[in-house]
This record gives structure tokens, sequence and C-alpha cells, in this order.
């Protein structure tokens, strides 16, 4: 199928999907397999066409990497359907790393019908003899200048007289945002697989014409989040980092009545990475929350609820927050309503990422507008009734539709909780589907405001920290779920963050056993 540029994907977001996809139990083999066996479908197509036999043979030129290892499977395939091959790793084989690949040249490699070289250096890739060559070089991960030996690789391909195919898309090109990364790959044709990448449409006249393969991507992988999401917005941290380098959180929350949700919700933020943690709460509450932990740091408001005199408190904070979360146990009093608009309105100043929850939105729902900084709304399902007027519908589809007509509404993205949440941000959706039944202990919900907050507080796209947290909460309290059953405490889902954070696959260990508790209908 030739493809424009409507419906393109990021690296990034390709990524997710493949890492999703081993959670649901397609692996990287079977996609790989997948992806080698379209390329060389096509390649066998585009011969007859041309009128290209058999004998006179295609070239690969494969890289070390996952693009090399869909060329590898490729270059199989024809030899299989009695064509000549000829594959050239162009590096090392030390740096093959990736098992998948790994497997796939050493296949390579007892295969008498497949001549295979290695061009460890420029000087050793060979002349090019056949009417087609493939560039398996470098996938969507590659990022900088091309470097030798792949340069001379590019250069070599493109003096080839010959019909030239790039997989996934032509080496050089950055898939992402379309740079081009020094000599690139000017190809005939460029199959790449599940939908264009971005950079690829944008270069699209090194590309020839575009043909789209499915590889098998399950439905669910880009429909439901997973550890790709998680992946996506996990950073790592230089040796250089300074203290805040990773988010200030600032939450307004805590009264008489609730002191552990304010607290609940800092504790979930440090476990995500963020630096700096205030939470400002009336005196008395505030330093009952101190002793939940010593991490956590009170800003102490005169007054016995949150009110205007203490906006003038909170300033400076404001000033430095990177994310500001307004709700956890913050009470419904009138003047409280007052003062969260003025708070709110400092944040528009700012330019602060506001995160409403809990008593949050029913402030919000006084004077429901579109902020003029970006706003992440989390209701339940009966908060979205209070936020908007409308019930959520019984069926899944429709309340997806409803979901993302509200959020483009608001103007803001919404995380609607449930037994399976909704994401979106007004113009794309997402589901979530981990988390059980002894989730709803009060406290889980504080723990999700706070992940998500701290998430943003690290300037990750709003969509992306919901999508993410949305999981990560859930997650944390599957395994927690493992470990205590249904007498598990929101203290006990904190415990599993930073688990997850490492390895969010850690889910997949349990998922199976875990279906039955909640998705029966699925």
């Amino acid at each position: 199928m030739e493809k424009t540029g409507l419906n393109s994907i990021t690296a990034e977001d390709m990524m997710v999907l493949e890492v999703n996809s081993e959670y649901l139990g397609v692996s990287t083999f079977q996609l790989m397999e997948c992806a080698g066996k379209a390329v060389a479908d096509q390649i066998v197509k585009e011969a007859e066409k041309l009128g290209i036999s058999r004998e006179e043979g295609v070239t690969f030129f494969v890289g070390t990497g996952r693009n090399g290892g869909d060329g590898m499977v490729a270059a199989r395939h024809l030899a299989s359907l009695g064509f000549k091959v000829w594959v050239v790793l162009v590096g090392v084989e030390e740096k093959i790393v990736d098992p998948n690949v790994k497997l796939n040249w050493e296949t390579l490699k007892k295969l008498k019908s497949i001549q295979v070289k290695v061009a460890s250096d420029s000087s050793l890739i060979p002349k090019i003899e056949t009417p087609i060559v493939v560039d398996a070089l470098l996938g969507t991960g590659v990022k900088g200048k091309l470097r030798e030996p792949i340069l001379q690789a590019v250069k070599i391909i493109n003096k080839v007289k010959g019909f030239k195919v790039s997989i996934d898309l032509p080496t050089g090109i950055d898939a992402s945002t379309g740079e081009l990364l020094g000599e690139t790959v000017k190809a005939d044709l460029t199959i790449t697989f599940h939908k264009p990448k971005t950079g690829l449409i944008k270069a699209k006249n090194y590309a020839g014409k575009i043909v789209v393969a499915s590889i098998g991507i399950p439905v669910e992988a880009e429909t439901y989040t997973g550890p790709g999401d998680v992946k996506k917005i996990w950073k790592p941290r230089p040796s250089q980092t300074h203290k805040g380098d990773f988010g200030r959180l600032l939450i307004v929350g805590g009264s008489k009545t609730y002191t552990g949700a304010p607290a609940f919700a800092a504790l979930a933020a440090y476990k995500v990475g963020v630096d700096l943690v205030w939470v400002a709460a009336p005196t008395q509450t505030a330093y009952t929350i101190a002793t939940y932990s010593p991490e956590i740091i009170t800003i102490k408001l005169e007054g016995e609820n949150f009110n205007t005199n203490n906006l003038n408190q909170l300033k400076p904070y404001i000033e430095r927050a990177t994310t500001l979360l307004v709700g956890p146990g913050l009470g419904t009093e009138k003047e409280t309503f007052e003062a969260f608009w003025l708070l709110i309105g400092e944040a528009e100043k700012q330019g602060v990422p506001v995160v409403l929850d809990a008593d949050g939105l029913k402030a919000y729902s006084q004077q429901k507008r579109k902020l003029g900084t970006s706003l992440i709304l989390t209701p339940h399902q009966a908060e979205f009734t209070m936020l908007t007027g409308e019930k959520l519908p019984e069926f899944l589809e429709d309340k997806t539709e409803k979901v993302k007509i509200a959020a483009k509404k608001l103007g803001c993205v919404l995380l609607v909780k449930g037994w399976i949440d909704l994401i979106s941000d007004g113009e794309k959706i997402k589901l979530n589907q981990t988390g059980n039944p002894g989730m709803t202990v009060g406290g889980t919900g504080d723990i999700l405001a706070g992940i998500l907050a701290g998430l943003i507080a690290q300037k990750i796209n709003p969509f992306d920290a919901a999508c993410a947290a949305a999981f990560l909460n859930g997650a944390a309290g599957d395994l927690a779920y493992k470990k205590k059953g249904y007498s598990l405490t929101p203290t006990d889902m904190l415990e599993e963050i930073s688990t997850l954070l490492q390895n969010p696959m850690k889910h997949k260990e349990i998922m199976d056993s875990l279906i039955f508790l909640t998705k029966s209908s699925f």
C-alpha cells in the first residue's frame, strides 16, 4: 500500500508498540520474522515488475541492530524462493548484541544458499553486481551523523545503478524528525512497518515509493498502555545532574480530616524520581503530614483551611515549581474554593502545569474553563459527570468517544479512572487495564495523582505522563495484590513503584493470573 503523510508514527511511539507487543506475548523475534517476510514478498513483486530474474540476485547490506535483523530474515526468505543472495554485514560481529539478530546472523552463516561477508571496515565493503540492493543498515534508533563503515556503505549504495530498497526507512534519516544525518540512501522503494515513520514522510524525496507492511503488532499494543509507555518517559540521568534538574512539585492539599492523601501523593512523586516535593497545608495538618516521612517538606499555611490569605506565602514556591498538584484532601469550604482560583491564576502566570484531583476537581467544577497552562484532570466516573454534566455510556467504545470529546472541550488531558482507565488529550486516546478490586481502598487515587504530577514535573508530555502513570499505578496495585491479597494498602503499592520503573515488564510475570480478577469481560 502506497502511503501519504497521514497517520504516521514517531520512532519513540514505534518503540512503545514493540515493547507493548512483547508484553502481550508477541515477541520481537516474531515481529522480526514478519518484517523480513514482508520485505521478501515485496522484493519478489518488484523483481517481477522489473523483469529481473532470481538468478541475477539481490545484495543485502545489513547492520548489527534490529534493522539488520529484518534484512537477514528477508535474505533467508528470498534464498528459499530461489534467489541468489549476498549478505554483507557492515560492522563487526561482536557488536550484534540483540539475541534475535544474533540468532538470525548465526543461521545465515550456516546456509550454503547465501553468500555472507563481514565488512568490519570501509575497505572491505565489496562492489555490488546485483540489479537489486537492499539497505538494512540502520533503523529507527539512529541518532547523530553517520560514521564509518556505515557512511561508506551508504555512498556505495547510492552509486549503484540498480534498484535500491530500504527497510523501514533509508539509512541516514532521523525517523522522528526527518533530519538528514549526513549522507543518506536515495531509495527507489522503502518498505516500512506498521505505519510510516514521521521522519520518513518529512524526507520522502529519499524514500522513493513507500509501502507499508503489517508485521502483526496487536491492536491492543496501541490502544492499551503497557511497559513501552513507561520506557518512553523514563529519562536517563547524566552524571552532572543537580538538585532540581528533575523537577519540583508543589502539592496543595490536606485538611483537618484528610492528612494521608497529600502525603501519599508526595511519596509517590518521589518514587518516580522528582527531586523536590513541597506539601502546602494548614499548619496543624502540615505538622501531621510531616510525620509520615522525613522526605516530605511541608509549607505551613495560616488558618484552619486553605484560604486567600495563603497566596502570598505560596507565590515563591509556584515560581520555582515545575508542576502544581491541587486537591488531595484539600476540603470543600467556600474560602478554599475562592483561594483555589487565585492559586490557578498564579500558575497560569508562571506557565506551571496544573494537575487536579479529588477536591481540586470539585473546586474546578464551580467555574470550568480552559487554562492558560497545561491542565490535567483525574476524575473517577462520578467526577466526570460532575465536570461534564454527562454520564459515561455503558459500552467501552462509546466511553472512549465521550472522554475524547470532553478532553477537547475542556482543553486538558483527562485520565478517567475506572476498571479500565481512559486517557485522552482530545485527539489521542489510550486505555489502561492494570489494577484490581483491592485498589478500592482509600489512597490509591492519591498515589496515582502523585505519580502523574511527579512525571509532569520532570517535563514529560502530559498525555505520555498520564499513560505511564495509569499503567504504573495499576501495576503497582497488582504486584501488591500478589503479595498481600485484598488486604493491600497504598503503602504496599509505594514499595512496588521503583521496581516497575526499573523493569516495567515485571508486570508481565503476573498478568495472566490477574486478568480473571477484573477483565473477565475484556
